[in-house]
């Protein structure tokens, strides 16, 4: 599940030089006591007691996995819609593959479509691919001896069913999300209390699986999009937790602060404005919860919907916004109803209430879910689904879809009216 908040403009602090450490080096050094070369001394000076425990259980772990598979391909796949989080530590784990000869190849098979996304990729020369589902149908995926999910298990990428089909293991799995309960994998951190998976990855740099060097170029816009992703996932640092300023203080030694303003710096596309503009006139409002539909995008045009719940989200009395609409892939004849939740209520879990409002597909799978302040759902139209050229036909099937969501939504945001009545 992705999340691409609305970002302030305001850069974080530089800090131009790393720390030194006690013994006069930046960072994390060489073990000199161990013969290994993979293994560097960890700092831990910026993560928690209880922090440091699980972190270095965790990074044993994926060390020993790393290990065992070095020389291998891995497919590093993010979720169909990737956001700053999963982008950026989708690169640093391949940064850390790499020093056991681990050649990773990150992909996602849906677009890139909010602008920060795209900023972000371009101006970082962050090393991602496009795979949509037939491209990845005509690669040799013989190649690979496993896959990697980053910020996702599975669930939102329309390439974990593929790599069931052609029988690659799962090797890892990093999320912040809830479990999902259906991925096995050799190694799996999953922190549903964590607000980020930057803060994961950043944790494990930390740990000495990867030595950041300020003087090296990748290095240091891998620690800017890391910063991104983790001011992304924590609504500019607003909902951090302590293990998440620590991170970023721990960024803060290597990232980019004018290469990360020129990301924030890029402007709303005038699909994105008109999106928020429908939001705004079609949103009701019930019980401090604002629902509005917006009826047909274009699949570029997908990340304008929780752009358009972040706007939501911040109106007086409103602690709660859900946005939605049909999402038309104009390649693939597909539609699919996309929505995202954002909320400010402390009380209010985005996941328990998403899984609870739209239920599960016949496979058992949830057709959304969430984190800390932020959720969406991906409903597909089955037989209903595809371009008609009647534009009554089409306005009915939409007024059908919004009827049937706002009723889900409405059962759940007040009980006691919330069935649609139709006579």
């Amino acid at each position: 599940m992705q999340s691409n908040s609305l970002k302030s403009r305001n850069s974080l602090p530089i800090i131009s030089e790393p720390t030194p450490t006690s013994n006069g080096s930046n960072g994390a050094i060489a073990d000199s006591e161990d013969s290994d070369p993979h293994r560097l001394k960890p700092d831990w000076s910026l993560i928690t007691p209880h922090g440091r425990r699980l972190t270095e259980q965790k990074t044993e772990a994926l060390r020993r996995v790393m290990e065992q598979h070095q020389g291998d391909r891995q497919l590093v796949i993010l979720q169909d819609f990737p956001d700053p989080d999963a982008l950026s530590c989708a690169w640093a784990y391949k940064l850390i593959a790499q020093q056991y000869d681990i050649r990773c190849d990150i992909v996602y098979a849906g677009t890139l479509s909010h602008q920060e996304n795209i900023a972000l990729v371009r101006l970082t020369g962050l090393p991602v691919q496009r795979w949509t589902l037939q491209t990845a149908k005509e690669k040799d995926l013989a190649v690979y001896n496993g896959c990697v999910f980053i910020d996702n298990q599975g669930t939102t990428t329309q390439l974990a069913d593929l790599m069931k089909q052609h029988k690659i293991p799962v090797t890892v799995v990093i999320d912040h999300h809830s479990s999902q309960g259906d991925m096995k994998a050799e190694f799996d951190d999953i922190r549903s209390q964590t607000r980020a998976t930057a803060t994961i990855l950043t944790q494990y740099l930390q740990a000495g699986l990867l030595r950041l060097d300020s003087s090296n170029g990748e290095h240091v816009k891998c620690a800017t999009a890391l910063m991104h992703g983790l001011r992304c996932d924590t609504n500019r640092l607003m909902q951090a937790q302590e293990e998440d300023f620590l991170a970023a203080a721990y960024l803060s030694r290597f990232y980019d602060s004018q290469l990360l303003n020129a990301i924030l710096q890029s402007s709303r596309s005038k699909r994105v404005m008109d999106v928020i503009e429908r939001s705004l006139r079609n949103r009701i409002l019930q019980n401090n919860f604002s629902i509005a539909g917006v009826g047909y995008l274009r699949y570029d045009d997908r990340d304008a919907i929780p752009q358009a719940a972040d706007f939501l989200v911040t109106e007086e009395n409103v602690h709660t916004a859900v946005v939605y609409g049909i999402v038309h892939d104009e390649d693939e004849d597909l539609e699919i109803v996309i929505g995202s939740l954002r909320t400010n209520k402390l009380t209010l879990d985005p996941d328990e209430f998403i899984k609870e409002a739209f239920g599960q597909d016949p496979q058992g799978r949830f057709f959304g879910g969430g984190r800390s302040m932020a959720g969406g759902f991906e409903i597909p139209m089955g037989f209903l689904s595809g371009f008609n050229e009647n534009s009554e036909y089409t306005r009915i099937k939409w007024e059908v879809f919004d009827a049937q969501i706002k009723q889900k939504l409405l059962r759940l945001v007040n009980p006691e009216n919330g069935v649609i009545r139709t006579a």
